[in-house]
C-alpha cells in the first residue's frame, strides 16, 4: 500500500465529529421524515427537545410492579414524541404536521415507527407486533 492510499484510509475511518454549535442548532431546525406504512408513505416533522421543554413526570418508584412501570414509560415516550412533534408544527405550520389529536387516533404501530424513527432505533416495529 501506498502513503496516500494509507492515509485515504484513515480519512474514510475517522468519523466526523459535531461540534456544538452544530448540535445546538438541532434545537431549532426542523427535521423531517418519512416512513413507509401499509404500502404508503406517512411524513412528519419534529425537532430536538432541550431539557426545559421535556415532558415533566414524577419518578416512578422502584417497588412500583413492572408492568405499572412499563405504563409509565410508554406514556412518558410518547409525550416526548408529541413534544417534538408539536415543536416543528409550531416552527412549520405548513409541514407535514401531526397534531396532538392525530397521535392519538393513529394506529399504535404507526405510532410506533414514527417514534422509533425519530429516536433513530433501528427495529422495526412489526418485530414486536405481529399482524
Amino acid at each position: 500500500m501506498t502513503e496516500e492510499v494509507i492515509k485515504e484510509e484513515e480519512k474514510e475511518s475517522t468519523p466526523d465529529v459535531w461540534s456544538m454549535d452544530d448540535l445546538i442548532s438541532l434545537t431549532d431546525e426542523v427535521q423531517t421524515g418519512t416512513i413507509e406504512y401499509r404500502g404508503k408513505v406517512v411524513e412528519y416533522q419534529f425537532c430536538e427537545l432541550v431539557e426545559k421543554e421535556e415532558p415533566k413526570f414524577k419518578p416512578i418508584p422502584d417497588s412500583a410492579p413492572e408492568e405499572k412501570k412499563m405504563e409509565m414509560y410508554t406514556e412518558i415516550g410518547s409525550k416526548r414524541i408529541l413534544a417534538m412533534l408539536e415543536k416543528a408544527n409550531e416552527k412549520n405550520p405548513e409541514g407535514p404536521c401531526i397534531t396532538q389529536d392525530h397521535w392519538g387516533l393513529l394506529p399504535t404501530t404507526l405510532r410506533y415507527q414514527i417514534s422509533n424513527d425519530i429516536m433513530g432505533i433501528e427495529q422495526e416495529s412489526r418485530e414486536n407486533f405481529q399482524l
